[in-house]
């Protein structure tokens, strides 16, 4: 295959230039606008963007695709694939896809997630390093990866080097863990599931493992439960851990109650979102790239999200169709799905998705060359080189694709349905069952302009229930399908699609609205012409209030005639609510067995997986959490999800044993948050870029950290002279926290700044939070400032974000202070203590604050 890269475009763009033309385009939607020049408009190394708008991103893209087209018959134009992704309204690549077609700046796959495999290692160190290595080289090309622990040996096994027994899946999963907090990709950091089957005798750990603060903070984990253990658990009877696992002649056998480590499993679930279960036997049952197991297509672990079962090297690209889009007429009485126009872009889309394996074939080529010609020695880059062209082969072979949804909310409440409700539920199976028979035909039209994919074989599909599904469904597709074959070993999935519904201005992926209004407020000068004033506060500021719409909850007000312009109290804005279809089906109203039920309905006419979380109130019990759980797997899900509110925020277990109550009230800090902290402000510098960070103080301690980069050079909102104040904790409106910064101008008046966390990119505000947990759970500052180091955000410079939070944070270490694990660069010698923020060698006197 040759080699193809994009040609390089010339005109560039400012940040501010870039901005007000897609703040156009999303007709104000600034958050949208931020999001696409952030993460998808082209733009190079050094930061110089080269499209102005989506418009720009969609003519690449089509460009590209309609260049493959060419290779095959009845090509379609460039044109027509435009009309099809423009403005985001019917088909959306996401991801890795949209980033990717046509860049000629980055060299990196189109391939939003792989797996990767220790197949015929066993649980060598060699092989373990060899995962660990393949790990970092599919991150650093943009891809998620996931890959499962089962077959390392438990731990106390024997082994033949020097240790003499193993260690066990922990110290492995923070291996992987760190690994991939180190690998940065384009402003954010990489994704990793770790998975284990239930009848691993080390699973209690790995589920565990997430448990204790600080550890395997780099990777979500999901534990692959078998039908025999779901069945112990609802009848009592023990349950047998084996390694190998669901070996006939075991090395290591362990008989457990069922029901015990179901009960831990839910408890985490409840207290923390993890472990994610996924159903193992339901998922190999009806995958039919399973048919195909022994030809390299055993399915072995998921995609972060849980939602693409694969086998080692494989890999997916995902796409989303804008289901809203297919109402006719929304809103109103005559409110139809254009089933017509539908079946013929799932054909579209699924011809698309071919192409751009295609094009990403081209990408693998590229990044064999590029690896051929690196300078380093052949055995350094045959680990990288090797694991390319694994996937190349899987790629080409398979032809797997991503086909997906958004806006599955957004198209209930345009026809009138409501989200969660039996006949929404009948309606919803009836689309997805739509997609699979027509991506399927597609599939086979496909195979018969452009060939099957390489390994087809009707005969290993025959039992397969979902081709048995499909067959039964439409049997002319089915004979079909024997006849010419099919072009893609799978096809369908639902991906979360959170930025994508950003984009799209939908609710996201199969998900129901999660609140259709909501109130702001912004600070307002009284005496300003023209200004309303609806709130002054108890220290005298003034503030507008405004509300925010959910986007097709505005297009429902302007169908039926309701003014979006007019500032409604509370209770007019709870009855418009009232009468719309978003009534009782929000994310947080809807019944969750019903949900849970209609994502097994849905499951099966999916042939990967479908990527859904139960959100459940705070309040909500460990019995609920468990019974969802078992509703999952009864109603035929592959996996689930839950999360409770809050839940996260309160994850901190220990390995040590429980202190006592004098010992607990003795803890640097209270276990619940004042209202009102003292802060220190401190400004940082990240190369040419201002930062600020607001440090929240307890006894002159820090407790808190709020912190990004400042909107002007007189900093975010405040002078330059302003370097403490109070951040305050309230409420919005809708119940949920906010925290403010409070500081007196030099007349003596307090300024508020309302809402820290929304003021800053969202990524630091997330490494923020990580920061502020461990402060808060009185890890010592001198730890916290290691914990900082190891984000590896950017190590090359002294001024970077990390390293100026880290010496932020430095001030506060008390003086003598000694520091352990490093050595003073100029005598070597290890007797280092901090002083004054810096790290100071008492044998030699030398000095470092960096």
């Amino acid at each position: 295959m040759s080699t193809k890269i994009a040609q390089r475009p010339q005109k560039t763009y400012t940040q501010e230039e870039a901005f007000e033309a897609s703040l156009a385009y999303f007709k104000g939607d600034d958050l949208a606008a931020r999001v696409w020049i952030n993460k998808y408009a082209l733009k190079d190394s050094e930061g110089n963007i080269y499209e102005l708008t989506p418009d720009d991103m969609h003519r690449r893209i089509a460009k590209e695709i309609a260049r493959i087209e060419k290779k095959y018959s009845n090509p379609k134009t460039e044109e027509q694939i435009f009309d099809l992704i423009k403005s985001f309204k019917y088909i959306v690549p996401q991801g890795s896809p949209m980033a990717g077609i046509g860049n000629p700046f980055q060299i990196a796959s189109l391939s939003n997630c792989f797996v990767i495999g220790n197949e015929g290692q066993s649980d060598s160190y060699g092989g373990i390093m060899k995962i660990d290595q393949e790990q970092v080289q599919l991150m650093k090309r943009r891809g998620g990866v996931g890959h499962d622990l089962s077959h390392i040996r438990p731990k106390s096994s024997a082994v033949k080097n020097s240790a003499l027994t193993s260690t066990g899946l922990v110290p492995f999963m923070e291996r992987y863990s760190n690994s991939t907090r180190e690998v940065a990709q384009d402003g954010r950091r990489g994704a990793l599931m770790l998975s284990v089957s239930i009848n691993h005798p080390d699973a209690e750990d790995f589920i565990d493992a997430k448990m204790e603060q600080g550890k395997v903070t780099g990777a979500n984990v999901s534990v692959r439960m078998d039908d025999a253990f779901m069945q112990s658990v609802d009848t009592g009877v023990p349950y047998i851990q084996k390694f190998p696992i669901h070996s006939d002649s075991p090395k290591v056998e362990k008989t457990i109650d069922a029901q015990k480590l179901w009960g831990k499993i839910v408890h985490n679930a409840w207290q923390s979102a993890e472990p994610g279960i996924l159903f193992w036997d339901t998922i190999i049952k009806e995958s039919v790239p399973d048919c195909y197991a022994d030809l390299g297509y055993k399915t072995v672990s998921t995609n972060p999200c849980g939602e693409i079962p694969l086998c080692p090297y494989d890999s997916c690209r995902l796409l989303a169709i804008n289901l809203f889009s297919y109402v006719d007429q929304p809103f109103t009485k005559d409110a139809s799905f254009n089933f017509d126009l539908f079946k013929e872009h799932i054909a579209d889309a699924q011809r698309i998705m071919d192409d751009i394996i295609d094009l990403e074939l081209e990408k693998i080529d590229v990044i064999l060359e590029k690896i051929k010609s690196d300078p380093e020695l052949e055995s350094t880059k045959a680990v990288e080189y090797n694991l390319w062209k694994n996937i190349k082969e899987k790629a080409a072979q398979g032809r797997r694709t991503g086909i997906g949804i958004t806006a599955e909310g957004d198209m209930l409440a345009a026809l009138g349905l409501r989200y969660g409700s039996d006949k929404a539920n009948s309606f919803s199976i009836e689309v997805h069952k739509t997609i699979a028979l027509e991506a399927y035909r597609a599939s086979v039209h496909l195979a018969k302009d452009r060939g099957a994919f390489d390994i087809f074989d009707a005969e290993r599909e025959k039992n397969n229930p979902f081709i048995l599904r499909l067959k039964e469904a439409d049997e002319k597709l089915y004979y079909q399908m024997l006849e010419f074959g099919r072009r893609n070993i799978a096809l369908l999935t639902i991906a979360p699609t959170g930025t994508t519904s950003l984009m799209t201005q939908t609710t996201s992926g199969i998900e129901p609205v999660f609140l259709p209004v909501y109130k702001r407020r912004r600070k307002v000068n009284p005496n300003d012409k023209d200004v309303r004033v609806d709130f002054v506060d108890e220290v005298g500021d003034s503030w507008e209030e405004y509300t925010v719409f959910h986007h097709k909850f505005k297009q429902w007000m302007s169908v039926n005639g309701i003014d979006t312009t007019k500032n409604y109290s509370h209770e007019e804005l709870q009855k418009i609510v009232a009468k719309s279809p978003y009534y009782k089906a929000t994310s947080n109203d809807v019944d969750w067995l019903s949900k849970v039920r209609l994502q097994g309905a849905v499951q099966k006419w999916v042939d990967h997986s479908i990527s859904v979380t139960i959100n459940l109130p705070n309040e909500a019990t460990q019995d609920l959490v468990g019974k969802l759980y078992l509703e999952a797997w009864k109603a035929g899900c592959k996996g689930v999800t839950v999360y409770r509110d809050g839940s996260r925020s309160g994850v901190l277990i220990s390995n040590e044993p429980a202190k006592k109550e004098e010992e607990e009230a003795s803890t640097p800090f209270p276990t619940k948050r004042p209202q009102i902290l003292e802060a220190d402000v401190v400004r940082l510098q990240n190369n040419k870029e201002k930062w600020i960070a607001f440090i929240g103080l307890i006894n002159n301690k820090p407790y808190e950290i709020f912190t990004g980069m400042a909107d002007d050079e007189d900093g975010i909102l405040i002078p330059r002279w302003v370097n403490n104040g109070l951040i305050i904790k309230n409420r919005n409106e809708d119940g949920s926290s906010r925290y403010d910064f409070q500081y007196k101008n030099k007349r003596g008046y307090k300024t508020t700044i309302e809402g820290l966390s929304h003021k800053f990119d969202p990524e630091y505000w997330n490494y923020a939070k990580l920061i502020s947990s461990t402060l808060r759970h009185g890890m010592p500052i001198e730890n916290v400032v290691d914990l900082i180091n190891s984000l590896q955000l950017d190590s090359e410079s002294i001024n970077t974000w990390k390293n100026g939070v880290a010496r932020a944070l430095k001030r506060y270490v008390e003086d003598g202070t000694a520091v352990k694990g490093q050595k003073c660069e100029t005598c070597n010698s290890n007797n280092l203590i901090y002083q004054e923020g810096c790290l100071t060698c008492k044998d030699c006197g030398s000095s470092k604050c960096g």
